[in-house]
C-alpha cells in the first residue's frame, strides 16, 4: 500500500505518522521494523520553464498525415 505522511520534528530527528489505514492494512505492532521507501513529492508548477515546450498540435498534424 503506498501512502502519503507529512514529515514532522521530533526532537532533534525528523519522522513520520503512518496511516490508520495503512497500520490496520499490514497488521503492524509497535516494535515491529519496517521497511520504508523515501519518495519527495515534487510541486508540479516547480518544473515550468525546465523543459522544452512541444508544439502538440504540429505533433498532432504530422502523425495524421502520416496515416493518409
Amino acid at each position: 500500500m503506498n501512502a502519503k505522511a507529512k514529515v514532522r520534528c521530533w526532537g532533534n530527528s525528523l519522522g513520520i505518522v503512518l496511516p490508520k489505514a495503512l497500520v490496520d492494512e499490514e497488521e503492524l505492532k509497535e516494535g515491529e521494523e519496517v521497511e520504508v521507501t523515501i519518495r519527495k513529492v515534487s510541486d508540479v508548477r516547480s518544473l515550468r520553464g525546465k523543459y522544452p515546450f512541444k508544439n502538440l498540435q504540429n505533433e498532432k498534424e504530422e502523425m495524421k498525415r502520416s496515416w493518409e
